[in-house]
C-alpha cells in the first residue's frame, strides 16, 4: 500500500527536485547546485524499482564502471552528488514535453492526421506517403507518441493485407518518418544532447537538418510510392471521405504553430543566453497554454494535460535510471586513461576526417544491435569527442552525432520505438532492423556527405 502511495506521488518529489534546479541554472549557487545532486540519489536508487530490465542492465553497467573510475581517481566521496546533477536538464526537459502532446490532443489535430490515413486509396503505393507524412507531422510535436497511434490506424486499415506486407509496411512508413523528423525536432532530447556535446547552437543546426531531413523523406517517400504499388489496398469499414479544405487548414496550423515555436525557442535563447535545453524546457507549457487558449481549448489542454502529466513523470524511471547513471559514468569517465585510449582511435585518423565520421556514425550502428540505447553511446561519444572538436567543424561532428543516434529509431534492436513495433506488429525486433537497414545505411551516406562538405 505505501510503495502504491509512493509511485502514484513521484511527480511531485521528481518536481520538485526539477524546478529546484531550474532556480538554479539561474542563481549559480554551489550550494542549492548540491541539494540537486543529494535528491539525484533517492530519485535514482527509487526509480531501479520501476525500471524495466534493458534500462536496470544499463543502469548498474554505468554504475559499476563509474564508481570503479570515480574511486581509482581519488575523488573525496563528498563529491559525489555532484558527478549526477550533469543530467538534471535532460530529466526536466522530459518532465514538461507532455504538455505539448496535450495540445495538439486537445485540438484534435492527431485525429484529423489520422482521417487522412483512412481516405480510400488504389494500392499501398498511394497509401505510404500519407503514412510516413502522418508519422512525421505527429512526430514533431508528440514525439514517440506519434509511433502507437501511427500504427494503431494501419493495422486496422490493413487487416485485409498479407501479414508480412502489412508488417514491411508499417515498418517502414512509421518508424523511418519518425526518424526523419527528430532528426530536427527541438523537443528531441538526442538533439539537444548533440547541442550541449558539440556547443553549436541550434539556429546553426536547423537549416542542414531540414535539409537532411528533407533528402530522407524525398528519398523515402520516392521509395515507398515504388516498391508497394504493386500490393492492391482494399479499406476496410465504410468508405471515408477526405475533407481536404479542413485538413489543409488544420495541417497549415500545426506547421504555422510548430514554426513560431522554433522562433521563441531561437529568440529565447539569444535573450536569456542559457543552455537550448534549458530553454525548450522553459518555452514549451507557456506556448501550450496560449496555443491552448488562442484555439479556445483550455479546459480540454488542461484536464488532459494534468493527468498525463502525473502519469508521465510518474513513469520517468528508465530515464531517470539511464541518465543519472550515464552522468555519474561520464562524470567518473573524464580524464582517465581510458578516455584518452578510446580517444586515440579518433586522433590517431585527424588526417582523415570522413574516417572518423563515418566511426561517429557506425559506432551508433553497431551498439544498436546489441541493445545499447542511443543516449548512452552518444553520453560517451560526448567525451571522446572533445579534443576533435578543436581540430574539426563542430557543425560536421554534430551533424555526425545526429544521423548516428536518430538511425537508432528505426533499427535499434531493443530500442523502445523498434519494441513498440515488434509489440504491435507481432514481429522479431532483428526483422525490423533488417528491413531498415538500407534506409539508416542511405542516411549515414547523406549524413556523411554534408558533415564532410562543411567542414
Amino acid at each position: 500500500m505505501k510503495q502504491n502511495f509512493l509511485f502514484r506521488n513521484l511527480y511531485i518529489f521528481y518536481s520538485c527536485a526539477f524546478i529546484l534546479h531550474i532556480f538554479n541554472v539561474f542563481l549559480q549557487k554551489d550550494f542549492l547546485n548540491y541539494i540537486v545532486g543529494i535528491l539525484a540519489i533517492p530519485m535514482l536508487v527509487i526509480s531501479f524499482f520501476g525500471a524495466t530490465t534493458l534500462f536496470k542492465i544499463l543502469g548498474f553497467s554505468f554504475l559499476g564502471i563509474g564508481t570503479f573510475m570515480f574511486l581509482s581517481e581519488g575523488h573525496p566521496i563528498s563529491q559525489l552528488p555532484l558527478f549526477f546533477t550533469s543530467s538534471m536538464s535532460l530529466l526536466t526537459l522530459l518532465a514538461v514535453l507532455p504538455w505539448m502532446n496535450s495540445v495538439v490532443r486537445s485540438g484534435r489535430f492527431d485525429q484529423k492526421l489520422r482521417d487522412l490515413m483512412k481516405a480510400n486509396v488504389n494500392n499501398l503505393g498511394q497509401l505510404y506517403p500519407r503514412s510516413t507524412a502522418t508519422t512525421y507531422t505527429l512526430g514533431a510535436f508528440l514525439n514517440l507518441s506519434a509511433i502507437p497511434i501511427s500504427q494503431e490506424v494501419l493495422m486496422n486499415s490493413l487487416t485485409k493485407i498479407k501479414t508480412k506486407v502489412q508488417q514491411s509496411f508499417i515498418t517502414t512508413a512509421t518508424l523511418r518518418g519518425f526518424s526523419l523528423v527528430i532528426i530536427w525536432s527541438p523537443v528531441e532530447i538526442l538533439l539537444a544532447l548533440t547541442i550541449q556535446s558539440t556547443q553549436v547552437s541550434y539556429a546553426s543546426f536547423l537549416p542542414w537538418l531540414l535539409l537532411l531531413s528533407f533528402i530522407g523523406l524525398l528519398f523515402d517517400l520516392v521509395w515507398g510510392r515504388f516498391y508497394y504499388r504493386k500490393f492492391p489496398y482494399e479499406a476496410t469499414g465504410p468508405s471515408h471521405t477526405l475533407n481536404l479544405k479542413e485538413l489543409g487548414m488544420k495541417i497549415f496550423h500545426l506547421v504555422t504553430a510548430l514554426s513560431l515555436f522554433l522562433i521563441v525557442v531561437i529568440f529565447t535563447g539569444n535573450l536569456l543566453n542559457q543552455d537550448f535545453v534549458i530553454i525548450v524546457t522553459l518555452v514549451i507549457l507557456p506556448f501550450s497554454v496560449i496555443w491552448a487558449i488562442v484555439m479556445k481549448r483550455w479546459r480540454s489542454f488542461w484536464s488532459i494535460g494534468w493527468k498525463t502529466w502525473k502519469i508521465k513523470t510518474n513513469s520517468m524511471q528508465n530515464f531517470i535510471v539511464l541518465f543519472l547513471s550515464l552522468a555519474f559514468f561520464t562524470n567518473s569517465l573524464q580524464g582517465t586513461e581510458l578516455l584518452q585510449s578510446i580517444q586515440y582511435v579518433f586522433i590517431a585518423n585527424a588526417d582523415y576526417p570522413i574516417v572518423i565520421l563515418l566511426l561517429i556514425q557506425f559506432t551508433f550502428l553497431l551498439l544498436a544491435f546489441f541493445g545499447v540505447h542511443p543516449v548512452a553511446t552518444l553520453g560517451i561519444l560526448s567525451e571522446v569527442i572533445t579534443p576533435l572538436l578543436t581540430f574539426m567543424n563542430p557543425l560536421s561532428v554534430g551533424i555526425a552525432l545526429m544521423i548516428g543516434a536518430v538511425i537508432n529509431a528505426s533499427i535499434g534492436t531493443y530500442g523502445l520505438v523498434v519494441t513498440i513495433t515488434s509489440i504491435n506488429t507481432k514481429q522479431s525486433p532483428y526483422r525490423i532492423s533488417l528491413i531498415n537497414l538500407p534506409f539508416a545505411l542511405f542516411m549515414i551516406v547523406a549524413g556523411t556527405t554534408l558533415a564532410y562538405l562543411l567542414l
